[in-house]
């Protein structure tokens, strides 16, 4: 087996360990399970306590995983994306720990981890795939280095947190330095592209792309801004015309002026993703479709049905894709050196299978087919009946995203907005987001602490919006008892996604994730 990539931090040795890991885990796992026995939320509080407790309990713990550690971050995707990479792993032979609910703090990381580890602090896993926040991803690497690293990609969120979408790349970058087997880079986005300068010599660099007939489908951030301000493209929102016959003259030409030269900005983002086109790709987006995508692998073409709701995650699963195969080829490596030492070396029955070194792109087709939705992404309850689908919603592009790709026709939508910390304080993003498909259908129900203004930004375009609730139990129960019969879209920050999923607990069988009760 490969030797870990976790470096334990200074000032940890191994005098006293077990004894520092067994109180350690003793005390997390007593926080949790007061927290479940009060049917509170928290799901990081027992992280929390345990970093605090025991700074090195992280770095201790993974330190054990043969394969090291997945770290996925970036600003759209990670949650689903991570799960992607853990199924996948899981179905073809390898003991996966992962951090399930996007809880993608290192505390997050460290409650899941107490959920998993025995009473002495081991971990049975060969491989960790962890979800972290961008932020937080650098306090991790500061601990752990990672084996592998997929950065997806840069855009603008939560600019009360991590300032202009530079510094975001920033933080990135510094992942990217401390990765020490390889880091899967999104072609396509030319801040992520670019940190593959950053790698250190002896890692290696993978890239994940989009077809050319397919990038129009996925704007950047860059190219949507210029969309926006130019007023073209699929997410333009600046018209000249359409008003222009109570503009004055100068405004008419100022407003003209600006197109133009957004326009030209959008020209020049076009050039300059088409020359990251130049980059090799080991797996690309090809088709996309309700329920399919085509994908080539090193020239070979695949496809595929995904159990998975939602235009971009085939783009998170071409992500995923190139970071499975890295895995698997150096799992494929380390099981053909021990092949030749000893057979006796080989851990499990499943180890012997030829296909685990031979043949592995169908077998990870057929693994990604498998993967089902992540936690509050795409999720659906059946309430008496109906499907009441979950869908998280942060940033501009995330939110406009989700729009395309559930269309309301036919449905009932709930829109809920929260700025807690883990929403972001700055809700001005809802601004970028383009809601003219909602004009026809209008939403049902507006709720959560910024309910009354989501409520003025729909009104702004023209969106009739039936009630506004902002207590969010009470606004649930509503929304469901009115058109009982008709699907149901849910559109949610974090926080709030956390207390409907709650919620819906009183109505349908969710499955109980530690969190939000």
């Amino acid at each position: 087996m490969p030797p870990t990539s976790v470096n334990v931090s200074r000032g940890t040795g191994a005098v006293g360990a077990p004894l520092r890991s067994l109180v350690t885990v003793a005390l997390g796992k007593a926080i949790r399970a007061s927290l479940r026995l009060t049917r509170h939320g928290g799901s990081a509080l027992p992280g929390k306590v345990v970093e605090t407790f025991d700074p090195a309990f992280l770095a201790r713990t993974l330190s054990s995983l043969p394969y090291g550690v997945v770290l996925v971050s970036g600003t759209n995707g990670k949650t689903t994306t991570t799960r992607m990479v853990a199924s996948m792993l899981a179905d073809l032979g390898l003991k996966v720990f992962t951090n399930p609910t996007g809880s993608n703090f290192t505390r997050g990381v460290v409650s899941a981890l107490l959920t998993k580890v025995d009473m002495r602090g081991r971990l049975d896993a060969d491989i960790a795939v962890l979800e972290l926040d961008e932020a937080y991803a650098v306090r991790f690497v500061r601990q752990v280095r990672p084996r592998y690293a997929l950065l997806l990609n840069v855009m603008r969120d939560q600019l009360d947190r991590f300032g202009e979408i530079d510094n975001t790349a920033r933080l990135l970058g510094k992942v990217a330095q401390a990765t020490d087997g390889t880091v899967v880079l999104n072609r396509e986005d030319r801040r992520i592209r670019a940190l593959a300068s950053l790698v250190p010599q002896g890692s290696r660099v993978r890239y994940f792309g989009l077809s050319r007939e397919l990038r129009s489908q996925f704007p950047s951030d860059d190219e949507m801004h210029a969309e926006d301000m130019a007023g073209v493209g699929p997410f333009g929102s600046l018209s000249v015309s359409s008003d222009a016959t109570v503009l004055p003259d100068a405004t008419r030409e100022a407003l003209g002026a600006v197109k133009a030269d957004r326009a030209e900005q959008g020209a020049d983002l076009c050039r300059k993703r088409q020359r990251g086109a130049d980059v090799h790709a080991d797996v690309v987006l090809t088709k996309s479709g309700p329920h399919h995508a085509g994908f080539t692998m090193d020239g070979t073409s695949f496809e595929s049905d995904l159990r998975l709701d939602g235009l971009y995650n085939l783009y998170n699963a071409a992500a995923a894709l190139a970071t499975v195969r890295a895995v698997m080829d150096d799992a494929g490596m380390a099981l053909r050196a021990s092949m030749k030492q000893s057979a006796s070396a080989v851990k499990r029955p499943e180890d012997c299978d030829a296909d685990r070194v031979q043949n592995l792109d169908p077998r990870i087709m057929k693994a990604l087919a498998n993967v089902t939705p992540a936690f509050g992404r795409g999720e659906t309850f059946d309430v008496g009946g109906v499907p009441v689908q979950l869908l998280l919603v942060k940033n501009p592009m995330g939110f406009r995203m989700s729009l395309a790709s559930f269309p309301p026709q036919g449905c009932s939508t709930m829109i809920a907005i929260n700025d807690d910390y883990a929403d972001g304080r700055d809700m001005s993003w809802l601004w970028d987001v383009d809601f003219a498909s909602l004009r026809r259908t209008g939403v049902e129900q507006v709720t959560g602490v910024r309910a009354w203004d989501m409520a003025l930004r729909l009104e702004y375009d023209q969106v009739q919006v039936a009630n506004v609730e902002t207590d969010l139990p009470e606004a649930l129960r509503g929304f469901l008892a009115a058109e009982p019969d008709k699907p149901k879209h849910v559109y949610c920050t974090y926080t709030a996604m956390l207390a409907i999923r709650a919620q819906l607990g009183k109505y349908a069988d969710v499955p109980d994730a530690g969190v939000g009760r």
